[in-house]
């Protein structure tokens, strides 16, 4: 057993590390540079006009489905055409979490009032952290759950789900609370492709991630444009 615990966190780690390392060769100037897609990617062959083509297959965050604090299901296609930036969190967390949340408020506040961009935070405490609980959490926090779900579901699914984001999420009773997890927000398009991952606890990275988000989102159109049609 603790082997594979160690095992999973020695994968999650080398993953979250090797994407912040193509992170930060890849990136430069944010506002001026594409952000890159993060994980493993894959050649794949297609046919085009008759012509056989190599195309490049990102990795993808796989269908999800769990229940957030109001009870709604909370699916892949909650987040189909949007950017997103999730997290894995527990409601008594005696350490980083706090700030974690302090921080995702902050991402909750700049992009409020734009319906592009969501919010989703796993419980990786689903027997402690149920529905009611994260209602009130979310409730302390004054935040609307239409933009930021806060969600639980089956444990193995959510610390199953944690790897496909490359972020590390476990039990373990050696570590304050019971468990341990990344304090990593990561950045996600419209296509479920991971495009960055920040240390949730560091202003500096968090005000970069606010920087980054608008970098996904569709150039709204001018007055002008929109009045031609």
């Amino acid at each position: 057993m603790e082997r594979n615990k160690l095992s999973t966190l020695f994968s999650a780690l080398l993953l979250g590390l090797s994407a912040l390392g193509w992170q930060a060769c890849s990136q430069g100037n944010s506002e001026t540079s594409d952000l890159p897609y993060l994980g493993e990617r894959q050649l794949v062959q297609r046919e085009v006009d008759g012509q056989q083509v190599t195309d490049t297959a990102y990795h993808r965050i796989p269908d999800f489905a769990f229940i957030n604090q109001d009870s709604q299901v909370v699916t892949s296609l909650t987040v189909q055409d949007k950017v997103y930036v999730t997290d894995f969190f527990f409601t008594t967390c005696p350490t980083i979490c706090p700030k974690m949340k302090s921080q995702m408020l902050r991402i909750y506040e700049a992009f409020e009032d734009d319906p592009r961009v969501m919010l989703l935070s796993h419980t990786i405490d689903p027997k402690h952290d149920t529905v009611a609980v994260l209602r009130d959490y979310a409730d302390r926090l004054q935040v609307n759950s239409d933009k930021w779900h806060f969600v639980t579901g089956e444990k193995d699914s959510i610390y199953s789900i944690a790897l496909q984001y490359m972020v590390s999420a476990m039990e373990d009773e050696e570590e304050p609370g019971g468990f341990v997890h990344s304090g990593a927000f990561v950045l996600v398009d419209q296509n479920r492709h991971v495009r960055g991952i920040y240390d949730g606890t560091d202003p500096a990275q968090v005000d970069r991630l606010i920087r980054d988000i608008p970098a996904l989102l569709p150039k709204k159109k001018k007055k002008k444009d929109a009045d031609k049609n």
